[in-house]
Order: C-alpha cells, then structure tokens, then sequence
C-alpha cells in the first residue's frame, strides 16, 4: 500500500507536468513561423511603386534671350482647300505637310510649326516648337524633334524626339535621343534627294531612352508653362558632345522615324507626293505624310549663308526668304525626272 502523502506528492507533480506543457504548448503556437496556408490567407496589397526618376537635376526656365529664332509657313489658312502657300521644297529636304495622305482632307495644327526659338547655356540645349494649335481636347497629341548638325554641314548628327508631351514640368517620359554613328545620314549629298535611293539606316543608336542611359537626365520635354501650343526640348549639352555651336531644325509629326533620315533619299517624290497643287505630276502627299519641319537655326555661330539647311541661306518659299530667287547652281523647286518616276 503506498503511503497517502506519496500519493499527494504524485498527483501534485502530475499537475504542474500537465501545465507546464500546456504553456509550452501555448507559447510554441504564438512565436510560430510556419506560413498561413494559402486558403486562409488575407490578401494584402503592395503599395503602388512610383515611376523611376532620373538623377541629377532637372533644367530650370530658359535663359531670357534666344540665340535665334524663325518663322514656318501656317498652313491653317489653306488648309479647306487641300493646299498650302509654300514652305514644302521636297528635293531640299524641306516639308510642309500637316494632313492626312491621299485626300487631305483633314488638316491636323498640332503638326504645323509656326515658329521656332533656340536657346543655349553652359549645360542645355534647347529648341521651343510653337504650333498653329492643339487638337480639339486642348493636346499636342504628336511627335516633337530638335535635329542637330554639330559641323554645320547639312548632315545631321543627333535627334531628340519626344513624344505626345502633355505636361508643363519637365520630365523625360516619353523622351528618346538617337545618333547616327555610322555617318549615313543624308545619303550622298546632304540635305539634297539623292538620285538613287538610300539603303542606309538613319538615326540608328538610342543612347537615351525615358531617363535610362549613360547620361540618365540626358533629355527631356514640357509644354511651355506659358502658352499650351508650344513644345519646349531640353537636351544636355554633354551628352551629343558639348559643342560650342551647331545647327538645330524643328520636326513635328504622327511618327518622326529615325530609320529614315533623310526622307528624300529614302523616298522619290512621287512615292512621297506633295502638298501643292502648282505640282499636279506628284500632288497630292502620299507616303510622306502628317509632319512638318523647319530651316535649321543658328545656335552659337553667325551663319555665311552658305551652310546647308540653315535658316539665312536662302531658300524659296520660306518666310525668311519669301521671294528669292533660287541660287545659283541649286535644284529645282519640282521634281527631278529621276525623282517624279
């Protein structure tokens, strides 16, 4: 017979075991790691991740003088009647052609440049693209570019090209620089179409890509905080090379292509048409159609008047030289034989 207080004892020791265990048991369950089943889980939502913005800092307001300027043709007030005043010289890569192919029937303002400024200071470059208006929403729903031709000699070296910009901040959605490294631009005569067509292709590196590149703030675009018609590009100046001068035209289009710089040694006239119908061989546009560019600006040099595409050598039809007469030794305002087909 065991004795009565060794049953006490043993039934004690039995008691405190059983609790021991069950705050174990307790504790083991609330520091627990095993995952919740999937069944049972609570779905949680990730917080929504902002876009990446590029280092360094953003260019401030344009400086208070441009280094120089020029006017475009306005093709609004001809626009009923299918036809333009001038300004569109195909065989010298100058196009005026805001309408749609074929019937141009519809006149698109947020392709047609009016105006152009080009500014420049220690660390930007910049070109402001004035347009005859916006679409009927109050937007500049198209492509927007600044060309640059670094030795002035009608070959372009550089296009920044942004797209559908709609803020009045500066940002670089949207924003893409290309080069030509392999020198094809302009084909075998600068400027001028070319006889025989180009195999080249244009404008083919994208170094700057929306913020991503070796210079991540290499570009960027805004409309003007002071007037909703106008684009303003910004481009630093080290990312095409810090020059001192150079020349910079305006493009405006529904899709301004790199491959195909120049258009007028990628396309013949006929192929490309013509807004004018003093032309009825090539009138009206067809493969080259909804876009517009301008002369190119002098930024940081006196022209001579003999650099290829910049805006004081004379060229007809444009409004910095409405009525001169052609120089000496230059193409046709009309087609070639070779370029009519």
């Amino acid at each position: 017979m065991v004795p009565k207080n060794l049953n006490r004892l043993a039934w004690m020791l039995g008691f405190l075991i059983v609790v021991i265990s069950a705050c174990q048991g307790t504790g083991s369950a609330s520091n627990s790691s095993t995952p919740t089943s999937q069944e049972n889980a609570t779905p949680t939502s990730s917080p929504t991740q902002a876009p990446t913005l590029p280092s360094g800092m953003p260019p401030g307001n344009l400086p208070a003088t441009a280094l120089d300027s020029e006017g475009d043709i306005d093709s609004s007030s001809m626009a009923t009647a299918k036809n333009i005043s001038g300004g569109d010289v195909f065989v010298q890569g100058l196009y005026e052609r805001p309408f749609n192919p074929n019937t141009m029937d519809t006149y698109f303002p947020y392709m047609d440049i009016v105006h152009i400024k080009g500014y420049k200071d220690d660390t930007w470059g910049y070109l402001e693209i004035t347009l005859a208006g916006a679409d009927k929403n109050g937007q500049l729903p198209a492509q927007y570019a600044a060309e640059l031709d670094l030795n002035k000699d009608g070959r372009g070296d550089w296009l920044i090209r942004a797209s559908n910009p709609a803020s009045t901040t500066w940002t670089t959605q949207g924003v893409q620089a290309w080069k030509d490294t392999d020198g094809d631009v302009g084909g075998v005569v600068p400027m001028l179409a070319d006889n025989t067509l180009s195999t080249g292709d244009g404008y083919e590196t994208l170094v700057f890509d929306q913020g991503k590149g070796n210079i991540p703030d290499g570009a960027w675009v805004r409309i003007s905080p002071n007037d909703p018609k106008t684009v303003q590009i910004a481009f630093k100046l080290s990312m095409v090379g810090s020059p001192s001068s150079f020349a910079m035209g305006a493009w405006a289009g529904a899709n301004i292509d790199p491959s195909m710089f120049d258009y007028n040694d990628h396309l013949t006239h006929a192929q490309a048409g013509d807004p004018n119908q003093s032309y009825p061989q090539v009138y009206p546009i067809k493969a080259l159609a909804e876009i517009d560019n301008t002369c190119r600006l002098a930024i940081g040099f006196i022209p001579k008047g003999n650099e290829p595409g910049v805006c004081k050598t004379i060229v007809p039809g444009r409004p910095n030289a409405p009525n001169a007469p052609v120089p000496t030794g230059a193409p046709p305002k009309t087609c070639p034989p070779s370029q009519c087909g």
